[in-house]
């Protein structure tokens, strides 16, 4: 085969896996289960702790709004319930966990490669600002641009409830209860599950 055919079906391979993986990168967490090694992080899991009982967990990655993370929940919820054979749960602990983070880094607009030998040389600029001509000098009074900070700040949400599941009409009375069917109706149009390209 010729090398620059060779070459182009490289490079070609190469853009397309970067494409794939900063797509996966870039999308919330879908409806789905948490398993290892699935294209995007997260997802619901559940605990059976008795006969009618459970602890169901829905965990988001950083693109994930919290009341996603609640709103799947939820939904995952009365999914098991249906799934068991209930007709309504209600809940009887719920935690939501947040996990924020800042990120500070030095805005790569300036950043001299050049080596430790050259370490006090640095350009200079001029600029126009306020109907005057100005002088930038990194060691001067106004540092100008070269040393700004872009600073993030990245959440992430987990939530987590017990429920106890129950069959029959639900009681009206009832505190933190939810019709498993009607649940599912409501939420179902909002659920967004995985693409299986």
């Amino acid at each position: 085969m010729d090398r620059t055919i060779f070459s182009r079906f490289s490079v070609s391979g190469a853009v397309l896996f970067m494409t794939v993986l900063l797509v996966a990168c870039a999308t919330a967490t879908p409806y789905q289960p948490e398993t290892a090694g699935q294209r995007v992080s997260g997802g619901y899991s559940e605990i059976r702790l008795g006969e009618r009982r459970y602890r169901v967990r829905f965990a988001g990655n950083t693109l994930t709004s919290r009341e996603t993370v609640e709103g799947y929940l939820l939904y995952r919820a009365a999914e098991l319930t249906v799934e068991s054979g209930y007709d309504w749960f209600r809940i009887t602990d719920h935690t939501t966990a947040r996990d924020r983070r800042m990120y500070i880094d030095p805005t790569p607009r300036y950043d001299p490669w050049y080596g430790a030998g050259y370490i006090y040389w640095r350009p200079h600029w001029r600029y126009y600002r306020g109907g005057v001509w100005s002088t930038w000098h990194p060691y001067g009074r106004d540092p100008f641009w070269s040393y700004d900070m872009d600073m993030r700040t990245v959440e992430r949400f987990e939530a987590e409830a017990d429920i106890l599941m129950y069959r029959g009409p639900m009681r009206m009375d009832e505190a933190r209860a939810f019709d498993a069917r009607k649940v599912l109706d409501d939420l179902g149009p909002t659920i967004t599950r995985p693409d299986n390209d």
